[in-house]
């Protein structure tokens, strides 16, 4: 019978299996000493609350008696979620990827009593297919194995913790040719005109985005064609890009995703991915990394090209952060699943008759013969003009405001996902819409509201937090938006109370009731580093930069390789799995490695710690041989690297003078970093606290000081980036 051991977890992921009849254990020293005492393999599960396939499995398999008692007779099973312990899920991962050449969620690996992997995949039917056995018939043959060929197990265990080993641990090479590009001579490759010809092979010139079908977001790629044509980097490709190309391949790309179902139209904020080219169908979970992402990326493309479209679409994000993610203390949770009622995507689409009925979702108050007015921020639009009470202009009827919606969202009796509409607009359309349009959005956002929400990751992870918070800081300094800049500090001030311990270690994961759990992992501390530096410039308060140096030298200490260079994912105090890891190639977010790099070159120009850039060009360093034959694998890489190679701007904007901050907050400079307010004991502040001027500087070299707003913008445009 099973036994209940994951029903106190913070992880919602493995409370939703705390009923199953697979006796699941959580990891642990329990799990691992009961195998070895009825020597019997483990069943490692890992997924994540979001995952729609982990669901299926778990339908399918997981709380199917006959499947759990096989696992319960054979096997120890362990649950594990992926969002709390990247480190596990990053070990067990390489394996199935050296097994099978591919992986993802579910995974499921069989381990031998001491942690080695012998056999994986991800997920596996109920019944067998053509060309894929099912989860029972794998669970006989694995006990057979098991049982009866024990020497081929551990053989294998052997060959995949040896391939996890050389896969894993990249050193730096000495020889790499990278390196001469961080050397400030112009020697070595130009690694943004190599990730920009890769690009141009890869780019969609119809719909957007870098190769087929599923389509992921990918902000980083995004962001990098957009630093390229802002600093005229580019040089021509084999088909003739350059600045103007990098910037098409970075507009096409939001143009599409606004308009395609991936952006919610309603509620604001992104789904993870699109199955289509066309970004029409996503895959409907929302993720905090993406919303934090794809922030930075809109509000760039809106700083470079001032079009308004990006900047509603910002908007929308954080609203959908504040009304359905936030904690009431600050914190922001994880992810909502794409499920909801057991059916994938039906909170957010549509019928013509499900328009219709929800146009009699007003607000309170309003009435149709007083004329309507609503606000309608949330998904990311401008207040909506129409008639007020006493006006001698006739309101919109209920039918017409239900026409004006589904013609402009295109909602068909047919549909376009399963019999109904998932929203969306012609590409390069307008986002926002006439009168009739904005009040039916509304009425449509109250009555979804309605619904059976998808299920909610309520777990806060530093990571994320720290990641949208550093991109909220930024949009909130570039737009004025003091709201936006409460909720960022907010959120920083969160994290410093909750997910850190009084001897000064961070911790991973945070839940209302349960409290913090779990050490945190060299991603958590890179994107805190960026997240504290991102505060103090957008508050001039000297403490976020002194909590950015507490953590960077933490960072330093824990996760450091100081031979082999870059930095370990686990601490020297965290657990030992088979194999320390080393995080350097980007995925769904920036590779660890990348963020510490790029975190740490900023902090070390406004503190003038040269520990921090030198730690930052070995993780660097670190990736050259990628860098040199596969620049967008490690693109957040890339960025670093270019900061590194042109050196940072520092922009120090001294005393009361707001007209010289605006100059600097209101453009986008990447390259540079901004001191102001508060001053610290940073050699940018010798002999400048007293004079209400802004120093522009790079390289050692200071133009003339600045103390009017013209001769500032003439500085930083001679200085883009």
């Amino acid at each position: 019978m099973a036994v209940n051991r994951l029903a106190t977890e913070t992880s919602p992921y493995l409370r939703q299996h705390a009923d199953n009849p697979v006796d699941w254990h959580p990891w642990g020293d329990e799990a691992f000493e009961q195998a070895l005492r009825q020597d019997q393999p483990i069943f490692l599960s890992i997924g994540y609350s979001a995952c729609h396939w982990c669901h299926v499995m778990a339908h399918e398999s997981f709380e199917d008696p006959a499947t759990a008692a096989a696992l319960n007779a054979g096997f120890v099973s362990i649950k594990v979620d992926r969002e709390e312990r990247p480190d596990i899920d990053a070990v067990y991962m390489e394996a199935v990827q050296a097994l099978t050449g591919s992986g993802g969620w579910p995974l499921n690996v069989f381990l031998t009593p001491d942690r080695r992997p012998f056999f994986g995949g991800t997920y596996f039917p109920p019944q067998d297919r053509a060309g894929q056995p099912s989860f029972r018939t794998v669970l006989g043959a694995l006990v057979d194995v098991w049982e009866n060929r024990r020497d081929e197990v551990l053989e294998q265990a052997e060959a995949l913790s040896t391939a996890i080993d050389s896969r894993s641990v990249m050193v730096r090479d000495p020889t790499s040719n990278v390196l001469g590009s961080l050397s400030g001579t112009g020697d070595g490759p130009d690694l943004v005109a190599m990730a920009l010809a890769e690009l141009d092979r890869r780019f969609d010139r119809r719909w957007g985005g870098f190769g087929p079908a599923p389509k992921f977001p990918q902000p980083a790629l995004i962001d990098l064609a957009l630093r390229a044509a802002l600093l005229e980097t580019t040089r021509s490709t084999s088909s003739g890009s350059g600045a103007g190309s990098a910037m098409s391949m970075a507009t096409t790309t939001l143009d599409a995703m606004a308009a395609g179902g991936i952006h919610d139209h309603l509620g604001g904020g992104f789904a993870r991915y699109s199955t289509d080219v066309r970004w029409l169908v996503p895959h409907f979970e929302k993720m905090l990394y993406d919303q934090a992402g794809l922030l930075r990326a809109y509000l760039h493309g809106w700083q470079v090209t001032r079009r308004a479209s990006y900047l509603r679409v910002v908007e929308g994000i954080v609203g959908y952060v504040g009304r359905d993610l936030t904690d009431p203390d600050g914190g922001v949770y994880s992810a909502e699943d794409a499920d909801s009622e057991g059916v994938e995507g039906k909170f957010y689409v549509w019928t013509p008759a499900q328009i219709a009925a929800a146009m009699d979702d007003r607000a309170p108050g309003e009435r149709q013969d007083a004329g309507e007015r609503q606000d309608a921020g949330d998904a990311g639009d401008a207040d909506i003009d129409v008639a007020g009470a006493g006006s001698s202009v006739a309101p919109p009827s209920d039918d017409a405001v239900g026409r004006a919606v589904v013609d402009w969202f295109g909602v068909t009796p047919e549909g376009n996902f399963e019999g109904a509409t998932i929203l969306c607009r012609p590409v390069g359309a307008p986002l926002t819409g006439p009168n009739e349009v904005e009040i039916g959005r509304a009425r449509l956002l109250r009555h979804r509201s309605t619904r059976v929400r998808p299920g909610l990751d309520d777990k806060v992870l530093t990571e994320w937090n720290a990641m949208y918070a550093s991109a909220l800081a930024e949009a909130a300094a570039a737009t004025d938006r003091h709201d936006w800049a409460d909720t960022a500090v907010g959120i920083g001030a969160f994290l410093v109370a909750n997910l850190r311990r009084s001897d000064g270690r961070w911790l991973r994961s945070w839940q209302r009731g349960a409290g913090a759990k779990h050490l945190a992992f060299a991603a958590d501390y890179a994107w805190l580093v960026d997240c504290f530096v991102r505060l103090g410039e957008l508050t001039g308060h000297a403490h976020w930069t002194d909590r950015a140096v507490e953590t960077a030298d933490a960072m330093l200490a824990l996760f450091c390789d100081h031979d082999g260079g870059g930095f370990f994912t686990t601490g020297a105090d965290a657990e030992q799995l088979i194999v320390r890891t080393k995080d350097v190639f980007d995925g769904a977010t920036p590779s660890a490695n990348a963020v510490a790099a790029l975190a740490l070159a900023r902090l070390g120009a406004l503190t003038g710690n040269d520990r921090y850039d030198q730690a930052a060009r070995e993780a660097v360093e670190l990736v050259g041989p990628v860098l040199d034959h596969q620049p967008t694998a490690c693109a957040y890489s890339v960025i670093a690297a270019e900061l590194l190679r042109r050196g940072a701007t520092e922009v120090v904007v001294a005393g009361d003078r707001r007209d010289l901050l605006d100059v600097v907050r209101h453009r986008w400079l990447p390259g540079a970093v901004l001191a102001w307010g508060e001053p610290t004991a940073s050699p940018l502040w010798a002999g400048r606290a007293g004079f209400d001027r802004a120093y522009v500087c790079i390289g050692q070299v200071c133009k003339v000081p600045a103390d009017d707003p013209r001769t500032l913008e003439d500085q930083l445009d001679g200085m883009r980036g």
